[in-house]
């Protein structure tokens, strides 16, 4: 019995899962794919430094230990600091190769468009342009723009794109408010003219599962009556919160590709996480990716952009292991004095911490019992004796937080002087 057949049997034995009673009803994805958009749709957070280029590749060189497929490097149009950063970024896929398909940002406008195919020809490495346009009524009625423009915009784009030796992914921004007749017509002027991809962009976080399952699925039968070879992706913000259940959607309703941002970082509130993303689709086996890399990824783009890990970030955050409550830590010390690292990690989580290269935490607090002190001790090598126990507990009952371990090695510094 190898690994895998030995932890499928374990699952069977111990847990039993309503998920995949539920499954029944969700078609997985036949391709999955994803499009790292940190160094660019990330860096509109009003809240981010901007990495220097250092910091953007040691971002990009995490990005391939996670396997991303593809990365938006830059919005090349933005002027020539960032294009000369966007043209370094290529580079570096290109000789170190990474594997990572590098694409960039721009209006439908040849402003944007020739820079991008500037960057394509300095760095020798094929640059896919994201062409978006704004197709929901509220966007056409405050820029002026009739569904002509909208059209004519479209193609005269895509051909120029087409025509200077660059691939073109068609972004429509706030797909999820605008209606079906005008996307039809957009995507089908988009295709005609070259777009070998379009992306379904939920611009302000207004989608749920169920309209993304409707949306993409509306868009998997524009590409059918196209008779193109089209790919769709989907590219989701987290206004609602809805970021990584509706990439999840979107994927099962016929997607291929998704676009995240490290730590959920973008313009508002932010992008689709990837960090989390990640994790549920490992979970779902819906991706066989290494998710040990995760934490350093998340540190790299954290540290390039001071943006703080919050302490209760699934997977990848201070807290995300951690237990401090009596119930669930004697729980877990029972697990860990079985020497079974695979239910020590299963009992009181949802994520096994191993996944991620990490390990549960006994901590000591307001709400711990004995067993926290008596793990915390073991772990350390401590005597687990009563009156050891009962000093650390009585400081942590009188405490209103989780007492750090320095604290706690203070207390039994003194008891020793003593």
């Amino acid at each position: 019995m190898d690994h895998t057949d030995s932890v499928q049997t374990r699952e069977q034995e111990f847990l039993y899962d309503w998920n995949l009673v539920g499954e029944t009803e969700v078609e997985p994805p036949k391709l999955v794919e994803l499009d790292d958009e940190t160094l660019r749709d990330g860096l509109q957070g009003p809240s981010v430094r901007q990495p220097t280029l250092d910091e953007k590749i040691g971002i990009l060189h995490r990005m391939k230990d996670l396997g991303m497929h593809a990365a938006n490097i830059g919005y090349a149009g933005a002027g020539p600091a960032v294009l000369d950063h966007v043209v370094a970024l290529a580079e570096e896929i290109r000789t170190e190769g990474l594997g990572i398909s590098p694409n960039c940002a721009g209006r439908s406008h040849e402003s944007d468009i020739l820079p991008i195919v500037e960057a394509q020809q300095r760095s020798g490495i094929a640059i896919e342009a994201a062409l978006f346009l704004g197709s929901s009524p509220i966007r056409q009625f405050v820029e002026g723009w009739d569904i002509d423009f909208l059209i004519r915009t479209t193609h005269d784009a895509v051909t120029l794109a087409r025509k200077e030796g660059v691939e073109v992914m068609f972004v429509t921004e706030d797909t999820t408010r605008a209606p079906a007749d005008v996307l039809d017509k957009i995507y089908t002027t988009a295709i005609e003219a070259g777009a070998r991809r379009i992306c379904l962009a939920d611009t302000v976080g207004h989608a749920t599962p169920w309209g993304v399952k409707a949306l993409v699925s509306f868009a998997c039968k524009v590409v059918a009556d196209s008779g193109e070879d089209v790919k769709i992706d989907w590219h989701g913000h987290r206004d609602r919160n809805l970021g990584v259940i509706n990439s999840l959607a979107a994927l099962s309703a016929g997607a291929t590709r998704v676009h995240a941002c490290g730590l959920g970082i973008g313009e508002r509130v932010g992008n689709t996480p990837m960090d989390t993303l990640l994790v549920n689709l490992k979970l779902l086996g819906w991706l066989d990716v290494d998710l040990h890399s995760l934490p350093a990824y998340c540190e790299a783009v954290s540290s390039a952009t001071d943006t703080p890990v919050a302490n209760n970030t699934p997977g990848v955050g201070k807290d995300a292991f951690e237990t401090g409550t009596g119930v669930h830590a004697a729980a877990v010390l029972k697990a860990i004095r079985t020497g079974d690292t695979w239910l020590a990690n299963r009992i009181y989580s949802g994520v096994p911490a191993d996944e991620l290269g990490r390990e549960q935490e006994i901590m000591v607090g307001p709400m711990s019992g004995k067993a926290n002190a008596v793990a915390w001790l073991t772990k350390r090598g401590r005597p687990t004796d009563e009156a050891t126990v009962e000093l650390i507990l009585d400081a942590a009952k009188a405490s209103d937080h989780i007492l750090a371990d320095e604290e706690i090695y203070g207390l039994l510094s003194s008891e020793s002087a003593q």
